[in-house]
């Protein structure tokens, strides 16, 4: 009898502690999702339901987050929906935070920043926007970020090789048929922070590990009402990845031209922490960039051995609050087409800065940055049959850039006010030293000061179906304390510019409904010169380019119209009419010429004008097929120019009329993913007066990949499928581009 008696008794405590548990689990608590895009931007206003109760929905606030009740027996799981994004359920047991990535549609109205400084639609802004996210970068044939970015229409480089195997001085950027010169008119930034060489103004694309790369944003049209000089042609934001969860991708290939490419990866994250550590190392034995007909024996392959890398850490203050540090190293060795002339690059570029929200739906930006470049190059005089060369110059080039930035925004109702100011101070030497009959002479020493500060402000005013931007910035662009010596001699000082610059922007947009939007802007920019092409002599192939310390600042007015056409599933179609006049363009104008020596000088050229049409659009024919092309007509020609009449009329240089992309994907889960790529060129010239002219062409592209595992890809590329012939240069010597380059490789995640 006992013994039954403790038996009911612990039957009793048992069922007692069962009610109670069951009681304790069962109680609600307050559980908080923050919603995110790949790039780890808040998804604002997205649907968070938990699943089987209609009543528990809510949206995501200003920060991407929405607070919620949960019941930890129920292990709530959670339904999240936004426009543009794919569906994901989430099940919340008993964490009370989360966060959550969701991933674009195919087809999607992505959200963009780099038109405005603040987060906005695409069909919210005038300006001409496209998004490449990562799956889009990741399946373009190439071995850099510039090969990517080749299937937007108009884009190119100061000449038509790819920067894997171009010398680092023709790496300027081309938008909306504006051309460049070894500096761009399209500035380059990620998260707030410039990527112009800070001496050169061209563009280190291999600066940022492919794999620390989240999307690139491309805004065409002027910009400088917010950014400042080299924003021309438009902004290129390189969206960088964020440490938001731990993560590993180790992504290993192998190409032609003796080519290998390791990329890695690894982010952790605890509760307040997030720490990144990314790294690419690529070489390259490359080719031979000189036509065969000319060719000769001292001719060798143009080769790249570059190592860069990344580490970055966050303080989570809040949500969406934060302070970094980043620091990235890019360090390349070159060989530029032969025994003697070579080339190389070491760049640290550190950040730090932080994101804070303000009351009122305001926020801070604050960063602090700088570099410390050392660049080096060697010049060779070629004999006519390129059977022999002799050293003639040895170049080093250490520069230093100190800057920083701070902006606050705020939102009330229908209206956004920005504001900010950003200032970068760069100090640079130009020491050269020239051989003669293979003795070094005394050094010719250059050192100047660049200055450059602005402060900006916007107001966005966004009523029923309008969305009107006001913005301008006021700029100084100062070039001082530059002087030259030779060996001991006392230095002689150098002429110095001082300008001020004013740049306004309009843009309006009007939403008539079905997915249809109208829009216009009208801006100025300014792009001023950098100190290569106030103080530095350079030379590509045999080409040599005087420098000239009078340049001044190019001014551009333009205004650009348009529609857009966005659907869910439909896809999406961009059309616009831009019209750019470039006051003083600066572009080298020949001063002589032999048949394998081209001597030129910087100089401003008068006026420079690009009127054309852009076509873009996407359009998903099914679940598995998508096609996305673009095409831009740009007739961009010298209108002015006093010194030389005869270059009125003359197409702008590497600028074609015609341009077109298009790529064809397919993706079945079995199978995986299978991409085409087209590319095609008019004709366009080497030289501002129109002597030099490369024939047009046409590059398929291959891109197919197959997943082996839920960790592990295979993937492999072909660029240049067909092997096409593809002119590159005239330096007065013909150069060729990328001949067919097969590519395989893994990545496992």
């Amino acid at each position: 009898m006992k013994t039954l008696t403790d038996s009911l008794k612990t039957v009793a405590v048992a069922l007692l502690l069962a009610l109670l548990c069951k009681d304790a689990l069962g109680q609600a608590y307050m559980a908080r999702i923050c919603v995110q895009d790949q790039s780890g931007r808040a998804v604002v206003g997205a649907r968070i339901q938990v699943v089987g109760d209609v009543g528990q929905a809510t949206e995501s606030d200003g920060f991407g987050c929405a607070n919620f009740k949960a019941d930890v027996t129920s292990a709530s799981r959670v339904l999240i929906t936004s426009k543009g994004f794919q569906a994901s359920v989430v099940q919340i047991g008993v964490s009370s935070h989360m966060d959550v990535v969701l991933v674009p549609n195919a087809v999607s109205q992505v959200v963009e920043v780099t038109a405005a400084r603040v987060a906005l639609p695409v069909d919210a802004t005038a300006s001409s926007v496209l998004w490449l996210s990562q799956q889009k970068m990741d399946e373009a044939a190439g071995l850099s970020l510039d090969d990517a970015l080749r299937q937007v229409a108009g884009f190119q480089l100061f000449r038509r090789t790819s920067s894997w195997i171009a010398n680092p001085t023709t790496q300027g950027t081309s938008l909306h048929g504006l051309g460049s010169t070894a500096a761009s008119r399209t500035l380059v930034m990620s998260d707030q922070v410039p990527l112009n060489d800070a001496f050169g103004g061209w563009i280190h694309w291999d600066e940022s590990p492919k794999l620390a790369v989240a999307a690139v944003e491309l805004m065409r049209g002027g910009a400088s009402d917010l950014y400042g000089s080299s924003a021309i042609g438009g902004v290129i934001d390189v969206i960088p990845v964020l440490p938001k969860r731990r993560s590993y991708v180790l992504d290993v290939a192998g190409a032609s031209h003796t080519t290998t490419d390791l990329n890695g990866l690894v982010t952790e994250s605890t509760r307040h922490d997030d720490v990144l550590a990314a790294a690419s190392l690529f070489r390259t034995d490359g080719y031979i960039l000189i036509d065969p007909a000319v060719r000769g024996p001292i001719d060798t392959p143009y080769n790249v051995h570059s190592q860069a890398g990344r580490v970055e850490w966050h303080h989570v203050l809040g949500v969406g609050e934060d302070i970094f540090l980043r620091g990235n190293l890019l360090n390349e060795a070159r060989n530029n087409g032969t025994r003697v002339q070579t080339n190389g690059t070491r760049l640290w570029r550190y950040v730090a800065g932080g994101d804070l929200a303000l009351p009122a739906s305001g926020r801070l930006r604050v960063r602090f940055y700088g570099d410390n470049q050392s660049y080096r190059q060697s010049f060779s005089a070629i004999s006519v049959d390129r059977s022999s060369e002799r050293l003639t110059r040895l170049q080093r080039v250490p520069s230093q850039q100190v800057g920083g930035s701070l902006q606050l925004s705020v939102s009330h109702r229908t209206l956004t006010f920005v504001a900010g100011g950003d200032l970068t101070d760069t100090r640079a030497t130009d020491d050269e030293t020239p051989i003669v009959s293979g003795a070094a002479q005394p050094i010719q020493s250059t050192s100047a000061r660049q200055r450059q500060g602005g402060i900006y402000g916007e107001v966005l005013w966004q009523p029923m179906n309008w969305s009107i931007a006001f913005s301008s910035r006021f700029d100084r662009f100062h070039s001082f304390d530059a002087h030259q010596a030779i060996g001991i001699a006392t230095p002689i000082s150098m002429p110095a510019t001082d300008e001020y610059v004013f740049d306004p922007r309009l843009g309006v947009v009007r939403k008539i409904g079905s997915g249809i939007s109208l829009t216009a802007a009208v801006f100025r920019a300014f792009r001023g010169p950098t100190m290569n092409e106030l103080y530095r002599t350079g030379q590509v192939g045999q080409q040599i380019t005087k420098a000239n310390p009078s340049l001044l600042s190019e001014r551009a007015t333009g205004w650009e119209a348009g529609t857009l056409f966005t659907g869910d599933r439909t896809g999406s179609l961009r059309a616009s009419y831009f019209w750019t006049q470039v006051n003083r363009p600066i572009a080298a104008t020949t001063l002589s010429s032999t048949a394998t020596t081209l001597l030129e000088m910087r100089e401003n050229l008068g006026q420079l004008t690009s009127k054309g049409t852009a076509v873009e659009g996407e359009w998903k024919a099914s679940t598995w097929l998508q096609l996305d092309a673009g095409y831009q007509y740009a007739d961009s020609t010298i209108t002015k120019f006093q010194s030389d009449p005869l270059l009125v009329g003359k197409w702008t240089a590497q600028v074609p009329r015609n341009s077109a992309t298009a790529q064809l994907r397919m993706e079945r889960s079995r199978l995986g993913v299978l991409r085409l790529d087209l590319r095609t060129s008019g004709q366009q010239f080497d030289d501002s007066a129109n002597q030099y002219r490369l024939a047009g062409y046409a590059q398929i592209d291959l891109y197919a990949d197959h997943r082996v595992s839920q960790h592990l890809r295979i993937y492999t590329s072909v660029q240049n499928l067909g092997g096409n012939r593809l002119e590159a240069g005239r330096t007065p010597v013909l150069t060729l581009g990328v001949p067919r380059t097969a590519l395989i490789g893994l990545r496992i995640r």
